[in-house]
C-alpha cells in the first residue's frame, strides 16, 4: 500500500477491542511518510484512540474524558457538515478532509481524542484532547519547562513590613481560600532523568497551564494537508479557514459557582472572589495564583500594572498637594489680581487677535481664565515636575528589582529568545537555506537577505506614511483652530449679543476654541487608531518574525510609534508651537499664506495644554472601559439570548460548551492593555508640568483598570492559552525612553509654555529700584511690563479691524517689543533677551541636575536583590549536583591506587563496569 491509496471505510466502525473509531474520508489522500503507519493501523482496524465518539455523561463540571481518568487539556470545536444541507458541498468536504487528516496527525504525535456532541446544538461537535504522560514528558523537555527538584531549603529573610502585618493583613487575599504555594528549586525537565525530579503525583506534576501550553504547541505544528512538497499545518490556519470554529483550554469551573467535583481546584472561582469581584477592589492581587492559572505572560502584566498603580499613589499625593496649593493661591496671585482689577486690566485695551472681523477687547475679560491658570502655573508646579523626573527613575529601577524576584519565583530566569520555538507561520514559509553563523549548519528560512530587506522596507514605508497622515490631521486641526477662533472671537467679543453676556466672563475665544478642537482631535485619534490597527498587524505578518516574542516586539514598536504621534502631536503643538511665531499686530505671521497664526491667551498656552490633556486622558479612559466591559458583556448576552440559548440552558451544558459561548481571546493577547497603560504613562510623565492632577486621574483609572481587566478575562473570555514571559518585553525600553524624554519636555514646558520664567526674571531684577536697597521684591506691574504697545495707525490694510477704535490710539499685545516712536520700534527689547537667556539656562541646569540624579539612582539601586542572587546560585548548584554530577560515577567509584603499583610505575585502571554512565 502506498500513500495515495483510497480509504473506503464507513464513517464509524468498531475495532477488535470494541472501541469506536471514526473513519477517514472516501477520497484520495496524499499522506506523508511518517503518517503511513497510522494510516495502516486505521485500515487494519488496530487499537487507536482517535476522536472516540461518546455521549455526554451528564457531569457538567467534569474536566476529564468520559472515563473520569484522562484530563482534558484542550478543546476543539467544529460544525458537523453531514447534519446540514449545504450548497457548496465541495468546500465542506475539503474542510472535513483537513479536519480528519489533522486529527490523524495529532494521534500520530501521541495525543488522545474524544468527541462529544453539543447538548444544545446537535450540529456542534466538541473534540476533547488529552496528553498522556509520555507525551507530556517529551514536550516538557522540548519547551525547556522548569520543574521542581527539591523544596527550597534557604531561610527567607524577614520582611520590613512584618511589623505592619496587623494592618496589611486586611489588604491581602484570604489565606484560608488561597493558600501560599510551596517554594521549590527547579530545573529544566529531562525525560531520561525523571527520578531526580520531585514527582509526588503524576497527575499533579504538570499543572493544567503547563499541559495546555504543551497541547497548543502540538496543535500549532500538526499537519492537516500535504500537496506535493508543500506541508500545511497548524490549528491557527484551520481556525481562519473555518475547519474548526474554536480551540481553547478549559476553565476549571464556573466563575460564580464552586464546583462540587473532587478533582477540581476551583481556581477560577477563587480568582473571581478574591481578585475580580468589585468587593475586593482594595485587596492585593494573588499574583501566584494568576500566574498558575493563566501563565507567566498574564501574571507579569498584572504584576506590572499593580506595581505601577502602587507607585502612582505617591505621585498622586504630591500632585494633589500642588493642585491644592495652586487653588488656594489663585486669589492672592498679584498678576491675576492685576488682570481682574478694573483700574488695571479693565483699562488695558488689547489688540484684535485676527484680521478685520475681530474687535478690540479689555484684558479683564480673561479674569476667570487667569485665575484658573494660577492653579496650574505656579512655583509648586516646578517642584512637582522635578519630583516626577526622580519618581519615574525610582519606578523603573524598583520595577526591575521586583521583576527579577518574579523571574526567579516563576522560573523564567533562563527563558531566552533562542530557546523559544519558531512561530508556525514562520516555519510554514521556510523554503530557502541559509547557514547559521553560530552552529555552521544550514537552516531553512522563509526569505533571502534581499527579501528580508524588502519586507522591512515596505513595513517602514507604510509606518512613515501613516505617521505623515497623522501630522496632516494635526495641520487640519490647526486650521480649524484658526477658523474657530475667528468665529468665536466675532461672537464672544460682540457687545450687542445679550444672550452671550453670561458666558463672556467665563468663556474666552481661546477656551472655546481649545475645548472644541480637543474634542474633534480625540474623535480623529480614535478613528485613526482603528484604521492603523489592522495595517500594523498586516505589516508585521508580512515581515514574518521568527518567534512570538519577535512578532510582539515588532508590532509593539509600530503601534507605539503611531500612537505616540497620534496622541501626543496635538499636545506638542500647543506646548511648543502655538503662539511662538505670531509676529505683532502690524506684521502678523500667516500659515499657508492665508491663515493668521494662532496666538495664546495673555496668560499663556498652559491652560489650553491642560484642557487638551484632561479631555484626551478622560475620554480615552471612558472609551477604553466601554470597549473592555460593555462590548464583551453585550456580545455574550447576544450569544446566550439572541442565538437561541438562555442562561437556564447554559447551566445544563458541560464545562466545554459553557466556555465555547464566552468571547474568544484576542490574537495578540494583552497588547492593547499594555499600550493603553504606556500611553497613560506618557501623559503622566511627559506633560505633568502642565497638569499636576494627571497622576491622580491615572491612579483612579488604574484602580478600576485592574479589576475591570480581571473581571473581563475571568468572566467574559475563554481561558487564554498560557504563555511564558520573563519581562514585559519591548515595553521596558519604551518606558525608559519616555522617562528620558519626560525630563526635557517638562523643562521646556516650564521654560517656554509656562509664564514662570518671565515672572521670575521680573521678580528678581526688573521689579527692584536700583538705588533703594530696602525695597522688597514684588510682582506689581508685571502685567504692564509683559504687554507691548502698538499704534493702531500702523495696521496694514489686510489686518486693520473693521470695528471702530472708540477714540483709542494704541492697543496692547503679549510680547517684549519696543513701543512706537522708539528708534528700533517693534523690535525685541533687552528684557526679551534676558528672558530667553534665563529660559535656556533653566533648561540646561534642570536637565543636568535631574539626569545626574537619575544616573546616580540607577547605579545605586541594583537590578537584582541580593537574596534572589543567592537563591539563583543555590538552584544552579543543585541542578549541577542532582542532574549531572550524580551520573559521573568516575568521581565516586575511583579507587586509590595501591602503593606497590605506584612504586613500580603502574597505575590501576578502572574497569569497564566502573566507567559506565547511567
Amino acid at each position: 500500500m502506498n500513500g495515495n491509496d483510497v480509504l473506503e471505510m464507513d464513517s464509524v466502525s468498531e475495532n477488535e477491542e470494541g472501541e469506536t473509531v471514526i473513519g477517514m474520508i472516501e477520497e484520495e489522500i496524499v499522506y506523508p511518510e511518517e503518517f503511513l503507519p497510522t494510516y495502516h493501523s486505521i485500515k487494519e482496524g488496530a487499537n487507536v484512540a482517535k476522536a472516540v465518539e461518546v455521549e455526554f455523561n451528564g457531569k457538567k463540571d467534569t474536566l476529564f474524558f468520559n472515563d473520569g481518568v484522562r484530563r482534558i487539556d484542550f478543546i476543539l470545536v467544529y460544525e458537523d457538515e453531514d447534519k446540514k444541507d449545504f450548497e457548496k458541498r465541495h468546500t465542506y468536504a475539503r474542510r472535513k478532509r483537513r479536519r480528519e487528516f489533522f486529527e490523524g496527525s495529532l494521534m500520530k504525535m501521541g495525543m488522545e481524542l474524544e468527541a462529544t456532541q453539543s447538548v444544545v446544538d446537535e450540529k456542534l461537535m466538541f473534540v476533547k484532547v488529552h496528553m498522556p504522560w509520555d507525551v507530556l514528558c517529551t514536550y516538557a523537555e522540548v519547551l525547556h519547562i522548569k520543574l521542581p527538584i527539591q523544596p527550597n531549603d534557604l531561610s527567607s529573610r524577614p520582611s520590613i513590613w512584618r511589623y505592619l502585618s496587623c494592618i496589611t493583613k486586611a489588604f491581602n487575599p484570604d489565606e484560608n481560600l488561597i493558600h501560599k504555594e510551596t517554594e521549590y528549586f527547579t530545573a529544566p525537565f529531562e525525560r531520561d532523568r525523571q527520578e531526580y525530579f520531585y514527582i509526588k503525583d503524576r497527575d499533579l506534576f504538570f499543572t493544567p497551564s503547563m499541559r495546555s501550553r504543551m497541547a497548543f504547541y502540538i496543535l500549532s505544528r500538526a499537519l492537516y494537508e500535504i500537496r506535493g512538497n508543500i506541508k500545511k499545518f497548524g490549528i491557527t490556519k484551520l481556525l481562519d479557514s473555518g475547519v474548526y470554529k474554536a480551540a481553547y483550554p478549559l476553565h476549571d469551573c464556573r466563575f460564580n459557582v464552586k464546583s462540587i467535583e473532587d478533582d477540581c481546584p476551583n481556581e477560577r472561582y477563587l480568582l473571581f472572589q478574591e481578585w475580580a469581584h468589585p468587593k475586593s477592589f482594595y485587596k492585593m492581587q494573588p499574583l501566584d495564583l494568576i500566574r498558575k492559572y493563566y501563565g507567566e505572560k498574564i501574571g507579569i502584566y498584572f504584576a506590572w500594572l499593580g506595581f505601577y498603580t502602587m507607585m502612582l499613589f505617591v505621585a498622586a499625593v504630591v500632585g494633589l498637594g500642588c493642585f491644592i496649593y495652586g487653588y488656594k493661591t489663585q486669589e492672592t496671585s498679584t498678576w491675576s489680581k492685576e488682570v481682574c482689577d478694573p483700574d488695571i486690566g479693565g483699562q488695558i485695551v488689547m489688540c484684535p487677535q485676527c484680521d478685520k472681523h475681530c474687535k478690540f477687547w479689555r484684558l479683564n475679560s480673561t479674569c476667570e481664565a487667569s485665575k484658573k491658570l494660577c492653579i496650574f502655573d505656579n512655583f509648586g508646579t516646578l517642584v512637582f515636575a522635578v519630583f516626577m523626573s526622580i519618581w519615574v527613575t525610582l519606578f523603573l529601577e524598583f520595577w526591575k528589582r521586583y521583576q527579577a524576584e518574579l523571574e526567579y519565583e516563576w522560573d523564567t530566569v533562563e527563558f531566552l529568545e533562542q530557546e523559544e520555538p519558531p512561530r508556525p507561520e514562520y516555519e510554514a514559509k521556510c523554503i530557502y537555506e541559509q547557514k547559521n553563523p553560530i552552529t555552521g549548519i544550514k537552516e531553512k528560512v522563509p526569505y533571502s537577505t534581499c527579501g528580508r530587506c524588502m519586507r522591512l522596507s515596505v513595513g517602514m514605508g507604510t509606518v512613515m506614511f501613516w505617521i505623515l497622515l497623522i501630522l496632516a490631521s494635526v495641520v487640519a486641526i490647526t486650521i480649524y483652530r484658526l477658523a474657530a477662533f475667528f468665529a468665536f472671537s466675532t461672537k464672544l467679543r460682540t457687545e450687542d449679543l445679550k444672550e452671550l453676556e453670561p458666558l463672556k466672563e467665563y468663556v474666552t475665544p481661546q477656551m472655546a476654541t481649545s475645548v472644541t478642537a480637543s474634542l474633534i482631535n480625540f474623535v480623529i485619534i480614535m478613528i485613526l487608531n482603528m484604521l492603523y490597527e489592522r495595517v500594523a498587524i498586516w505589516i508585521t505578518d508580512f515581515e514574518l518574525p521568527r518567534t512570538r516574542t519577535e512578532y510582539e516586539n515588532s508590532l509593539t514598536l509600530k503601534m507605539f510609534l503611531f500612537q505616540f504621534v497620534n496622541y501626543y502631536s496635538s499636545c506638542f503643538y500647543i506646548a511648543f508651537a502655538k503662539g511662538k511665531a505670531v509676529g505683532y499686530p502690524g506684521q502678523p505671521v500667516y500659515l499657508l499664506g492665508k491663515y493668521r497664526n494662532e496666538e495664546c491667551d495673555p496668560g499663556g498656552c498652559l491652560i489650553e495644554l491642560t484642557t487638551q490633556l484632561s479631555i484626551i486622558m478622560g475620554g480615552k479612559a471612558i472609551w477604553n472601559n466601554i470597549q473592555e466591559v460593555l462590548f464583551p458583556w453585550l456580545k455574550n448576552l447576544y450569544a446566550r439570548h439572541c442565538s437561541g440559548q438562555s442562561i437556564a440552558s447554559d447551566k445544563g451544558c458541560p464545562r466545554w460548551e459553557q466556555d465555547y459561548h464566552l468571547q474568544p481571546t484576542p490574537k495578540i493577547g494583552l497588547f492593547y492593555e499594555y499600550l493603553e497603560m504606556v500611553i497613560q504613562f506618557g501623559f503622566v510623565t511627559l506633560f505633568v508640568a502642565s497638569f499636576p492632577l494627571a497622576p491622580v486621574l491615572a491612579l483612579v483609572n488604574n484602580l478600576f483598570e485592574i479589576r475591570v481587566d480581571a473581571w473581563k478575562i475571568t468572566t467574559q473570555f475563554r481561558r487564554m492559552v498560557p504563555e511564558k514571559a520573563s519581562t514585559i518585553g519591548a515595553w521596558q525600553p519604551i518606558l525608559q525612553g519616555i522617562a528620558i524624554l519626560a525630563v526635557a519636555t517638562n523643562a521646556m514646558i516650564i521654560a517656554f509654555t509656562s509664564d514662570m520664567i518671565p515672572r521670575l526674571v521680573y521678580y528678581w531684577s526688573f521689579s527692584v529700584y536700583p538705588y533703594d536697597k530696602s525695597y522688597n521684591h514684588t510682582m506689581e506691574g508685571y502685567i504692564n511690563s509683559s504687554l507691548s504697545i502698538f499704534n493702531i495707525s500702523d495696521f496694514t490694510e489686510q489686518s486693520r479691524p473693521l470695528s471702530p477704535a472708540y477714540n483709542i490710539t494704541t492697543c496692547r499685545y503679549r510680547d517684549f517689543r519696543n513701543p512706537p516712536g522708539h528708534p528700533r520700534e517693534y523690535e525685541y527689547t533687552v528684557y526679551y533677551w534676558h528672558v530667553i537667556a534665563a529660559k535656556m539656562a533653566f533648561i540646561i541646569v534642570v536637565e543636568h541636575i535631574v539626569y545626574f540624579t537619575k544616573f546616580c539612582l540607577s547605579y545605586i539601586i541594583p537590578d537584582v536583590p541580593y537574596a534572589v542572587k543567592e537563591q539563583m546560585k543555590r538552584e544552579k548548584y543543585l541542578t549541577q549536583v542532582i542532574l549531572h554530577e550524580t551520573n559521573l560515577k568516575l568521581v565516586t567509584k575511583r579507587l586509590k591506587p595501591p602503593e606497590d603499583d605506584i612504586q613500580e610505575g603502574t597505575i590501576q585502571k578502572l574497569s569497564a563496569e566502573e566507567l559506565d554512565f547511567d
